[in-house]
């Protein structure tokens, strides 16, 4: 008979391979779920329209993903144009989606974290200095990229990306492992948060004195809160 320390240690294999196995979107379990986004039914994602009326359509996004987007109008200098179940609902139960990223001269794709997914980025034109942080200790990995040139994000990690050109605009098209990825952008989030984060918890964590928080908020309820 087994002790009771192999099988505390078989319990806890057991329960990592099972966090494993569902640390992504599940697998599906029929050969497409096309979302139903009419039907009142609340499940972990979508449920699944009707197979007998599926079309061919219900696969087909005219995303027109080799278009620019206009990043004029962004503070940050960067449009993202996502493709994901909301607004392409073949892809549900897919475990899969994607976006366009552009960026104006000097423009960011500001820190933020994906929490349902890894991104795949492949430099469509341009140059960009991009990065991730890593959970404590907060290890920066980052490097400059060409058109070309392909970079992972590991899930859920703190990423960025910048066009270093000054005169002309790049463009980065972001595959995800997920239907449905999710983004915090991280200064939003702590700043911009609906209520907001007491300033005494910010001007604790941030080491600065609660008028720069207030401020702070200020820009970013402007810009998040109507």
């Amino acid at each position: 008979m087994a002790s009771s320390s192999s099988l505390f240690l078989i319990a806890v294999l057991l329960a990592l391979v099972s966090w494993q196995a569902t640390a992504y979107d599940p697998s599906p379990l029929q050969d497409f779920c096309v979302a139903d986004m009419k039907s009142p039914v609340r499940v972990n994602g979508f449920p699944c329209k009707d197979p007998m009326a599926v079309n061919t359509e219900d696969f087909f996004n005219p995303a027109m993903l080799d278009q620019p987007r206009d990043t004029k109008n962004s503070k940050v200098g960067s449009n993202v144009t996502n493709i994901n179940v909301i607004n392409f609902p073949g892809l549900n139960t897919l475990g899969i989606s994607l976006a366009r990223i552009d960026y104006g001269p000097l423009g960011v794709n500001t820190p933020h974290i994906h929490p349902r997914a890894t991104e795949l980025l492949t430099v469509l034109e341009g140059t960009l200095y991009l990065g991730f942080v890593t959970s404590n200790p907060n290890r920066l990995f980052s490097r400059v990229v060409k058109k070309g040139d392909v970079f992972v994000f590991p899930k859920a990690m703190i990423h960025f990306q910048m066009n270093l050109a000054h005169d002309k605009p790049a463009a980065a098209l972001s595959s995800l492992s997920s239907q449905n990825p999710g983004v915090i952008s991280i200064a939003n989030a702590v700043f911009g948060s609906n209520p907001p984060i007491s300033d005494d918890v910010l001007a604790t964590a941030f080491q600065v004195e609660k008028k720069l928080i207030d401020w702070l908020q200020s820009q970013f309820w402007e810009n998040n809160h109507y």
